[in-house]
């Protein structure tokens, strides 16, 4: 893996030198010398965020329909009704 580091101006003057770049790995862009931005490949910043699937594509997947799922209240734990005034 390679690190990349540019300025904000270098990066708006060679955006696809940027893309390219972070296909080797991150590339880091500077504002002022500091570290601002991050540009990572859609496949590591899967990787990264660990590609979690969301509830709505849980309930789509087949077979879902035959599952019990029967979640215990918790009215215990809320003792009194929410104010939504």
């Amino acid at each position: 893996m390679t690190i990349t580091t540019m300025s904000s101006r270098e990066f708006n003057q060679d955006t696809s030198g940027a893309k390219k770049a972070a296909k080797k790995g991150p590339v880091f862009i500077t504002d002022r010398g500091r570290p601002a931005h991050v540009l990572l490949t859609i496949d590591d910043y899967e990787k990264l965020s660990g590609n979690h699937t969301s509830i709505i594509d849980m309930l789509a997947m087949p077979g879902v329909a035959e599952i019990e799922f029967d979640p215990p209240r918790l009215s215990a734990v809320f003792q009194r009704p929410a104010d939504l005034s």
